[in-house]
């Protein structure tokens, strides 16, 4: 059976993130025929579009029937992914969990193609492949490179997210703050951030932890450790900032041994996930990034603060390879390389 000819199930569908898939399934001609699109009850009667002329009625997930189904893309909350998933695999879907919910347990592998495609194979037991933070994919893809030749000792990194990482209503939330800064109108204040973020930059992703951190720099770490190496010591903060698609990411290494910048370019030039300035004065930003399946990489230069270090600038779409196609790859490098992942194989 080819890839295409496969059923998709995209949980999630209206969302963001499940928006970017359906777009991508299109994008590779699955037929659709071949898709289900699936949300809440809440969303009953509506439709989706699928790719450029076409659209999906939304199935309701609660009484869902995943028995056809090959592989499911799970674009929802941690709390929902909890609640159907494990019906998902126990009617034999292949399950590619966007949320944080499995992430970390020991037997659900963790993968971004390009950094640790081998992995894979651990989603023998359970069925679920688990799709890192939007900030993760991009950091660990454009780092692995480097680590493969000059081993990584430490990461400090700060984040620049975009208020699409936390959904469709945040961007919603954007755009009226800065059309009611703008337009000089009286302010609603949202719920989705604790501060207003139009003109903004808010140093709070997700939930406080007892050490001070939050829980969006907990997943970095600890997701970073566990796709690139447990030895690795990682320091993170992560700020939301007003732009509506595309995550950036300021991040300085300390390298086991001395290195030569050109010889680091060189080898970030190797993989074909990113797209590495070749100058100095070149660089890249979110806008550029939008729509884009790339992960741009700039500013690579030597930090002289700290023995061995090494200073760059990466950016990606997050919707887009922060989630969505970093799922798809994952999809396809299943089909390709671990075909008894999916049932009728």
């Amino acid at each position: 059976m080819a890839f295409k000819n496969l059923i998709f199930t995209v949980v999630g569908a209206t969302g963001a993130v499940g928006n970017a898939v359906l777009s991508l399934l299109a994008e590779r001609g699955i037929p659709k025929e071949n898709v289900q699109a699936v949300a809440s009850k809440r969303s009953l009667g509506a439709s989706v579009s699928y790719g450029d002329h076409a659209e999906l009625a939304i199935k309701p997930l609660e009484h869902f029937d995943f028995s056809t189904t090959h592989i499911a893309f799970f674009a929802v909350s941690s709390d929902i992914s909890a609640e159907y998933m494990l019906r998902a695999t126990q009617q034999g879907a292949l399950v590619i969990d966007k949320s944080s919910y499995f992430r970390m347990n020991a037997d659900v592998p963790l993968i971004v193609p390009e950094v640790n495609p081998d992995a894979i194979a651990h989603a023998a037991k359970r069925r679920i492949i688990a799709n890192p933070n939007c900030s993760t994919i991009q950091l660990v893809a454009a780092l692995k490179p480097i680590h493969d030749i000059n081993p990584i000792k430490r990461i400090v990194l700060s984040t620049y997210q975009a208020v699409s990482g936390a959904g469709s209503n945040a961007m919603d939330i954007l755009y009226n703050e800065t059309k009611t800064v703008l337009m000089n109108q009286p302010s609603t204040p949202n719920t989705t951030f604790p501060k207003p973020i139009a003109f903004n930059v808010i140093p709070k992703i997700d939930v406080f932890m007892d050490d001070g951190g939050s829980k969006e720099e907990w997943k970095m770490i600890e997701e970073t450790k566990k796709i690139l190496s447990p030895d690795i010591r990682v320091a993170a903060t992560c700020v939301r900032v007003p732009v509506f698609v595309g995550h950036s990411i300021a991040v300085t290494l300390e390298l086991t041994q001395t290195f030569d910048v050109k010889e680091i370019i060189k080898a970030l030039k190797t993989s074909k996930a990113l797209k590495v300035a070749g100058t100095i004065d070149q660089f890249h930003t979110p806008s550029e990034a939008a729509q884009e399946d790339y992960i741009f990489v700039s500013r690579i230069r030597r930090d002289t603060s700290t023995e061995n270090g090494l200073s760059l600038w990466i950016v990606a779409d997050n919707l887009r390879k922060g989630a969505a196609l970093n799922a798809v790859q994952i999809a396809e490098h299943a089909y390709k390389h671990h075909k008894y992942l999916i049932r009728d194989h």
